[in-house]
C-alpha cells in the first residue's frame, strides 16, 4: 500500500473515529426545565499514564464529553497503561468553574437587571455556551507530533484518534499544551492552558494556567461592550467530584459508588495552628510551613479516596476484585489538586499563601450544583454562600471519622471538594493569574494484586499475621488492605511536589529533563512465521545523549503489563542502533501488542535514564501469526470443543476466543445454533488461513453451552459445514 492511500485511509477513519463535536437536545439534568446544550468541543491528553479530556469552554461538566449518563464517571483516567474498554480507570464525575462578582449590572443585551451577586457558571451540570462561558480559541500545541503507528498497514495506536495536534512548537515547556481562550457574560475573559508530560517522572500530573482579565467583553464577538467596568468582590470557584475507579466502583455492584457517594475526601494548608475544632487541632497551614513551621501543612492541596460504603458485605476500601475472585485492588487511586500560585492582587502578582480562601466540601447533588441559571438571582444569592464559605472544618474525614462517607449528612450523591479564591478588585484591563496542578497516583499495579490476593485469601479467617507498610504486624485482614491503600496518600503528595517543583522551572523559563523522542513511525507487520517490527529514526539519533531504542510486547490485550523483548545500543547486548526487528517468539493463534521507546544515556539532570512514553508508539490493533491460505477441506475448529474451565490454558488473556484454522483466504463464516438459528455473521477478507471468533453473537452476548455449526462459503457458492462444542 502506498502512502497516499495510507493517508486516505487514516483520514477517513479519523473523520469516524476522532469526532470531538456532540450534540445534545433538550435535557438538563433533575431539574425538569428543558434548555438547549450546544456542540461542544473537546481534546484529549493522552502522552502519559495520567490522561484525560478538556472541553473547549472550560471546564469538564458532568456527561460534558458523551452526553450520556452511562459516561459520569469519565476522565482523569489512572493508570492509562492499564484501561481498556473492560477495565476503565476513570476517576471524574465532574468538574466545575464559578465565577462571582457583587454589585452586578447585566449588559443590556443580557436585561440590564442588578444582582448583588452575579455568578456565572460552566459546570458541574450545566453549561451555555452561547451567553456564559462563550469559546473563542481552542488549540492543543506539541513539542513533537504523535508517531505514525500502523499494524498491518491500518492506523494502529490511540493516538492516531485522540491526539489533535493543531500546531508543533519544539520550544515548548511542556510534550502538549492545550489553549483555551474563553470569554463569559460579566466581561471576563479566561485563558487556560493545561501543560501534560509523558516523561516517566512527570506523567501523573497536568499543570492548570489561568488567566482571568477583566476585558469587558461579554459575548463571543470582538467588540468591547463594558470597557468602563470595574469588578468588585471577584472570586473563582472550582468544583471537584470525584468518583474512584470506574472498574472499581462498577466491581462493588452497589450502584452508587459511580457517582462517588463512599468518596472520601481531605484538605491541606488551610487552618492555622491555632486552630481547634471539634476536638481537632490543626498542625498549622501552608504559610506557616513557609515561614519555617516544619510540622504545617507544606502543600495547599485537596485530595480523595474510595471509602466505605455501608450496604456492602465487605470492607470496599481500595474495591477488592471480590466478583472476579482475585482479590485485585480495583480502586486504588488517590486523586486531588494542589494550588501551585494565586495572586495577591491584579497590582501585586507575587503568590498569596492564605489562596485558596475558600476551601469546603457540600453536597454534590444540593441544589446550587443543578443547572445553573445567571439570570435567578436567589439561585445565584446560594451559589455565593458556597464561595464565601471558607474553611470548612472539621475536614471532611475527620467529619466521617470511623463511619460510611456514603451516610454523612443523609447524602444521595456524596460530596464535591471545592477552592474558591478572592475577593479581587479588577478595573479595566487588569487580571489575575491562578495556577493549579490536577494530579492521580496510588500504589502500582503489582502491589495491587499482591495486597488484593492475601486479603482475598484470608478475609474470612478468624486469624493470621500481616506485614503493614511500616513493618508492623496486624491481625485484622483488613487494616492490612486499608493501610495498603493509604499509602496512596504519601503518592499522591510526592506527585504534587514534582509539580510545584516542575512549576517552579517554568517560572523561571527553564524545562524539566526530557526523554529522547519516539521513532516518528512505527510498523508492525504480520507473517506467516514472525511478526516484523520496523521504526524510523528518532529526532534525538544524532545526539550525544541517546542511547537506544527497546522493544515491548504484550499478549491478548494492549491494556496490560508489556515485556521488554529487545533493546540496542549503548550498554545492550546489542549495541548497534537498528530498525528492523524480527519477533520470532510468538505462537499461532495469540494476538500480540508492542511498543518502542527511545532512551538516553542517563546523562540528564535527573540522575536516571528517561525513556519515551509507551503511549507514543503503543499498538492497539492485534498482530499475529497468519497461515496461508487453506481450502474448505482443511478447515480446523480450535479448540474443539470449547470449555471455559481450560480457557486460561487455550489463548492465555483471551478468555472467550476461538480460531478457525486454514479458512480460505476469502469466505463468509456463519455460526449457528442446534437448531438452524443464525446468531453470528463473519466475512473473512485478509486473504489468510486464520479467523478468530470471540464467542459473541450478532446482538453481543457471549453464547451459552451447547452445540454450534459453522458454515464457510466460498465467493463461488462452494460450502463446507464444522460442528463444535461450547462447554461453560
Amino acid at each position: 500500500m502506498n502512502d497516499e492511500a495510507k493517508g486516505k485511509i487514516y483520514m477517513n477513519m479519523t473523520r469516524i473515529h476522532h469526532t470531538w463535536l456532540f450534540l445534545i437536545i433538550g435535557i438538563v439534568l433533575f431539574s425538569g426545565t428543558v434548555s438547549t446544550v450546544f456542540a461542544q468541543e473537546v481534546k484529549w491528553m493522552k502522552i502519559g499514564d495520567l490522561q484525560t479530556w478538556f472541553r473547549a469552554d472550560g471546564s469538564e461538566p458532568e456527561v460534558g464529553r458523551t452526553g450520556l449518563q452511562a459516561d459520569q464517571q469519565d476522565g482523569m483516567i489512572w493508570p492509562a497503561q492499564f484501561n481498556g474498554e473492560t477495565n476503565r480507570q476513570d476517576n471524574m464525575a465532574a468538574k466545575g468553574l464559578w465565577i462571582g462578582t457583587t454589585n452586578y449590572k447585566d449588559a443590556e443585551q443580557y436585561g440590564s437587571n442588578t444582582y448583588p451577586y452575579k455568578v456565572v457558571h460552566v459546570g458541574p451540570r450545566g453549561w451555555d455556551t452561547q451567553r456564559e462561558f462563550m469559546p473563542i480559541i481552542f488549540k492543543m500545541y506539541g513539542k513533537i507530533n504523535h508517531p505514525d503507528v500502523y499494524v498491518d498497514e491500518v492506523p494502529g495506536s490511540d493516538l492516531m484518534w485522540n491526539d489533535a495536534v493543531d500546531e508543533v512548537d519544539p520550544n515548548l515547556p511542556a510534550d502538549r499544551m492545550i489553549y483555551t481562550k474563553v470569554n463569559t457574560s460579566i466581561g471576563i475573559t479566561m485563558t487556560r492552558k493545561i501543560y501534560g508530560w509523558g516523561q516517566q517522572f512527570n506523567n501523573d500530573y497536568f499543570i492548570e494556567d489561568y488567566v482571568f482579565k477583566n476585558t469587558g467583553n461579554i459575548d463571543p464577538d470582538p467588540d468591547i461592550e463594558q470597557p468602563d467596568k470595574i469588578l468588585t468582590g471577584v472570586r473563582f470557584f472550582y468544583q471537584y467530584r470525584y468518583a474512584i475507579s470506574r472498574e472499581g466502583a462498577e466491581g462493588t455492584a452497589i450502584n452508587s459508588t459511580r457517582w462517588g457517594i463512599n468518596t472520601m475526601l481531605s484538605t491541606r494548608g488551610e487552618a492555622a495552628s491555632d486552630t481547634t475544632v471539634s476536638g481537632f487541632t490543626y498542625p498549622g497551614n501552608y504559610q506557616e510551613w513557609l515561614n519555617g513551621n516544619t510540622n504545617a501543612d507544606s502543600l495547599r492541596a485537596k485530595i480523595a479516596w474510595a471509602g466505605r460504603h455501608h450496604e456492602s458485605s465487605y470492607d470496599v476500601v481500595g474495591y477488592p476484585d471480590v466478583a472476579g475472585g482475585t482479590g485485585r485492588l480495583q480502586g486504588p487511586q488517590y486523586i486531588g489538586v494542589v494550588t501551585l500560585h494565586a495572586d495577591k492582587s491584579p497590582a501585586d502578582p507575587s503568590d498569596d499563601p492564605l489562596q485558596p480562601k475558600t476551601t469546603t466540601y457540600q453536597q454534590s447533588d444540593d441544589p446550587p450544583t443543578r443547572p445553573n441559571d445567571q439570570f435567578d438571582g436567589s439561585r445565584m444569592s446560594a451559589e455565593w454562600q458556597w464561595i464565601t464559605r471558607g474553611h470548612r472544618l472539621p475536614r471532611f474525614d475527620q467529619a466521617v471519622g470511623n463511619g460510611y462517607p456514603d451516610q454523612l449528612e443523609g447524602t444521595p450523591g456524596g460530596f464535591s471538594a471545592m477552592n474558591g479564591y478572592g475577593p479581587y478588585t479588577l478595573n479595566p484591563g487588569d487580571s489575575v493569574h491562578i495556577v493549579i496542578a490536577v494530579a492521580v497516583n496510588g500504589l502500582d499495579r503489582d502491589k495491587a494484586k499482591e495486597i488484593g490476593a492475601v486479603w482475598y485469601a484470608n478475609r474470612n479467617a478468624s486469624s493470621g499475621s500481616y506485614t503493614l507498610p511500616d513493618g508492623s504486624t496486624t491481625s485484622d485482614i483488613n487494616e492490612y488492605k486499608d493501610k495498603w491503600v493509604y499509602t496512596g496518600q504519601d503518592s499522591i503528595f510526592k506527585v504534587f511536589g514534582q509539580a510545584r517543583q516542575n512549576y517552579q522551572l517554568m517560572e523561571q523559563g527553564q524545562h524539566i529533563a526530557a526523554a529522547p523522542g519516539p521513532p516518528s513511525g512505527f510498523r508492525v507487520n504480520s507473517g506467516g512465521d514472525r511478526i516484523t517490527l520496523e521504526w524510523d529514526a528518532s529526532p534525538g539519533e544524532a545526539s550525544g545523549s541517546f542511547g537506544g531504542y527497546r522493544i515491548y510486547r504484550a499478549v491478548a490485550r494492549y491494556d496490560t503489563t508489556f515485556e521488554k523483548i529487545f533493546e540496542c545500543g549503548a550498554g545492550t547486548a546489542n549495541p548497534s542502533i537498528v530498525h528492523e526487528y524480527q519477533d520470532k517468539s510468538v505462537i499461532r493463534g495469540f494476538s500480540y501488542y508492542y511498543y518502542i521507546s527511545s532512551f538516553d544515556n542517563g546523562n540528564n539532570s535527573t540522575g536516571h535514564v528517561l525513556e519515551s512514553s509507551m503511549f507514543w508508539t503503543r499498538t492497539i490493533e492485534p498482530a499475529y501469526l497468519r497461515r496461508p491460505a487453506g481450502s474448505l477441506s482443511q478447515i480446523v475448529v480450535v479448540p474443539n470443543p470449547y470449555n471455559i474451565r481450560a480457557a486460561s490454558i487455550q489463548f492465555p488473556g483471551e478468555t472467550n476466543k476461538i480460531m478457525f484454522y486454514e479458512v480460505p483466504g476469502q469466505c463468509t463464516i456463519r455460526i449457528y445454533t442446534e437448531r438452524g438459528d443464525l446468531i453470528r455473521t463473519i466475512e473473512h477478507t485478509d486473504g489468510s488461513g486464520d479467523e478468530p471468533w470471540d464467542l459473541m453473537t450478532k446482538n453481543g452476548q457471549i453464547v451459552v453451552s451447547g452445540l454450534y455449526i459453522a458454515v464457510f462459503q466460498e465467493p463461488n457458492g462452494d460450502k463446507a459445514y464444522r460442528k463444535f462444542v461450547v462447554i461453560r
